[in-house]
């Protein structure tokens, strides 16, 4: 008689990063945000009135 041992079952893959903390998470979407939104659109100069122009003499 022999004995049957039970095969060993792979250990099911984590989907999320191993390795990766927290801290580093969040500076990397940090930077992401910051890489992917366009800069603030300068704010609207008010048009100064042209000064008037004198005839010359």
């Amino acid at each position: 008689m022999s004995k049957t041992e039970p095969q060993a079952r792979p250990r099911p893959q984590s989907s999320g990063p191993a390795g990766v903390s927290m801290r580093d998470l969040l500076a990397s979407c940090a930077a992401a945000t910051a890489v992917s939104t366009p800069p603030p659109a300068p704010e609207p100069t008010t048009r100064r009135p042209a000064r008037e122009h004198r005839e010359a003499a």
